[in-house]
């Protein structure tokens, strides 16, 4: 899978590959040089990619941006598990670092060229060879070099828990010359494995080798505040430990012309600026000056929210991108790692309890629609019955998954009569029954008298709107629900650890899922602190599903395969589903120069506007800054 790395908040090679070259396991082309990659379906650029359609590639460079960022940082090494980056780093380098190739924004598994400017593999898919951009260069002059991108590899590998998992099959990286890295795998017929290579941040040996300013050697295992040398468009300029952070754009950055960055990353300066809590950043985002665009997540406040001076004065500009891309599975999470957690049956009961039309209704302006699948909006959901090669994928594990997996079509609850909450707080209470909980009094206790208790984790003081009613559910059930709040920090690291009873996350997949899906479900993954395994799910079935998904042999197999995952998930009942927006809901200060065409994949491209100095300047005079 190229892993999402969506500009805003979330796989198997099929049979396509990039126009003008030619389909692996062609008679004697299977090792041709290819300038881009593809996992779903040609990509419409061919090798002559100037830029993306949608930008304006004479777009002007200027100008300052503000962001808000919640909680705090204390670290500019994203890549360990220690220590909590700063805004605008990434596991997969942010505006810091290049990866060998760049992820597209408008079409899904396509990957074009960055710091490699091809990549070759052959027929069999045992390794993948990726020749490097002569040009490409750090911040301090210095060339990239395959020394760098071996070294990074081995030491992402080695200490990244996203690199351990995503690259678990590639044993080693060779340098073939100055200018070629070899990658070698453990088996055979992966056929992403060779793509997702392209998704490694190259880091620079020769500084976190060498020494700080003091003279004192780096550790690349520990945090650090000293800003790292990079190779991306940006540089830290300035900040301040906790509160803020100013990213430069570099000048002289090398790759500024490749077809993934012409007409982009157009701002000077990207300011971070840190708040507290949520309703903190709004707060500042209606004045000016702290947060020039933001991604609206509340459907209350994007309906009747808006109501403050700048917006009315139309200073303040909404508008609802539409996307091509899946819906996420936002849900909440049950911690199968907590013993109320391990029967089915007990999750199952969960689901029941859960009113999303009430809450849609009283809530949320009806604006979302329920999420029936984990690849919600692609042809990877399950549907219907299986049948086909689905079913024939599903029989190989049919003792060691659910039964209704073969004999009915998956389908929440639905609180739509007067009636509904009756009916299925009682098929919830029966469910309950069956896996040994009892009514002592109003608790639910178990044969040894211990009362059934849910502490969900929140880390903003808002969670209580969408929790509240679930939790008033599941108490007229006996079970003891009740809610705290802690701050970003803290959460973040308890999410880490694993320390939780129920939490609410967001899980992105793409068209073309892969090796990542080892993170989310694997029995490796359930123990492994850090990974997307939040639910602790330990299942000989999924795993084999999983590599299932990942040994696939053309798009026709991935879709199979990942529906029968998908429905065994389902049917499961390891999280209770939430909703989606049918589109992105954007608001920002009317300071911008913006394509009139955006990525119709992401939704939205920040990167490809600009600062109109005009429009800045106006609303300075307007509205003084509060810095």
């Amino acid at each position: 899978m190229k892993i999402p790395r969506r500009t805003f908040l979330g796989g198997t090679l099929a049979a396509f590959l990039p126009a003008g070259t030619v389909a692996a396991g062609a008679e004697g082309e299977t090792e041709a040089w290819r300038t881009s990659s593809s996992l779903v379906r040609p990509s419409k650029y061919g090798d002559a990619f100037a830029h993306y359609d949608y930008v304006n590639p004479s777009a002007p460079k200027g100008g300052e941006t503000h962001s808000v960022s919640i909680g705090t940082f204390d670290s500019f090494n994203p890549f360990i598990v220690r220590g909590t980056p700063g805004a605008g780093l990434g596991s997969f380098g942010g505006d810091l670092y290049d990866t060998l190739m760049k992820q597209a924004t408008d079409e899904s598994g396509v990957s074009h060229a960055l710091i490699a400017e091809a990549f070759k593999f052959p027929e069999d898919y045992s390794s993948a060879t990726y020749r490097l951009n002569s040009k490409a260069r750090w911040h301090d002059g210095k060339p990239i070099t395959a020394e760098d991108v071996v070294w990074s590899f081995n030491f992402l590998k080695a200490n990244s828990p996203l690199y351990t998992r995503y690259f678990a099959n590639v044993t080693e990286a060779v340098a073939n010359s100055d200018g070629e890295v070899e990658f070698r795998f453990n088996q055979k017929g992966n056929r992403e494995l060779p793509h997702i290579m392209g998704d490694l941040a190259v880091l620079p040996k020769h500084w976190w080798e060498g020494t700080d300013g003091s003279g004192k050697k780096r550790d690349a295992m520990a945090p650090t505040l000293e800003p790292p040398l990079g190779s991306g468009p940006y540089r830290i300029g300035s900040f301040r430990a906790g509160s803020e952070i100013v990213w430069e754009r570099v000048k002289d950055y090398w790759a500024a012309d490749l077809g993934v960055n012409a007409g982009r990353n157009n701002f000077d300066r990207k300011k971070y600026i840190y708040f507290r809590d949520e309703n903190a950043a709004w707060e500042a985002f209606t004045k000016g000056g702290y947060d020039d665009f933001r991604v609206e997540n509340r459907s209350q406040r994007w309906a009747i929210g808006y109501d403050f001076p700048a917006f009315k004065a139309g200073d303040v500009i909404k508008h609802e991108y539409e996307t091509t891309a899946g819906k996420p599975m936002q849900c909440f999470v049950m911690n199968m790692r907590r013993a109320q957690f391990q029967d089915r049956r007990v999750r199952e009961a969960l689901t029941w309890a859960f009113d999303f039309e009430d809450m849609n209704r009283t809530l949320f302006y009806n604006s979302y629609k329920r999420t029936q699948s984990y690849f919600q909006g692609t042809e990877l959901a399950s549907r219907g019955l299986p049948e086909g090669k689905e079913l024939e994928i599903l029989n190989a594990v049919k003792d060691e998954v659910p039964p209704e997996v073969f004999t009915k079509e998956f389908k929440l609850p639905v609180y739509d009569t007067p009636q509904s909450e009756r009916t299925n707080l009682r098929q919830a209470f029966e469910l309950l029954k069956e896996a040994g909980w009892q009514a002592k009094g109003r608790t639910l206790v178990n044969d040894k008298g211990e009362r059934f208790t849910i502490v969900f984790l929140g880390n903003d003081p808002s969670d209580e709107r969408v929790v509240g009613p679930f939790i008033a559910n599941l108490r007229k059930l006996g079970i003891d629900a009740s809610l705290r709040i802690i701050d970003v920090s803290q959460y973040i690291n308890r999410v880490r650890s694993f320390d939780f009873d129920m939490v609410t996350t967001v899980m992105m997949q793409s068209e073309s899922p892969g090796n990542e899906q080892r993170d989310f479900w694997s029995s490796k993954a359930a123990d492994a602190p850090g990974s997307r395994n939040l639910m602790g799910i330990k299942n000989p079935a999924i795993d084999k599903l999983v590599d299932r998904v990942i040994f696939t042999k053309d798009r026709d197999d991935l879709v199979a395969a990942t529906r029968a995952l998908d429905r065994v998930l389902l049917w499961n009942f390891y999280v209770v589903p939430q909703w989606y927006a049918p589109g992105l809901r954007v608001a920002y200060w009317n300071k911008f120069g913006i394509p009139e065409k955006q990525p119709g994949y992401i939704g939205v491209d920040f990167d490809s506007w600009w600062v109109d100095e005009a429009k800045a300047e106006a609303l300075t005079r307007k509205y003084k800054s509060k810095d």
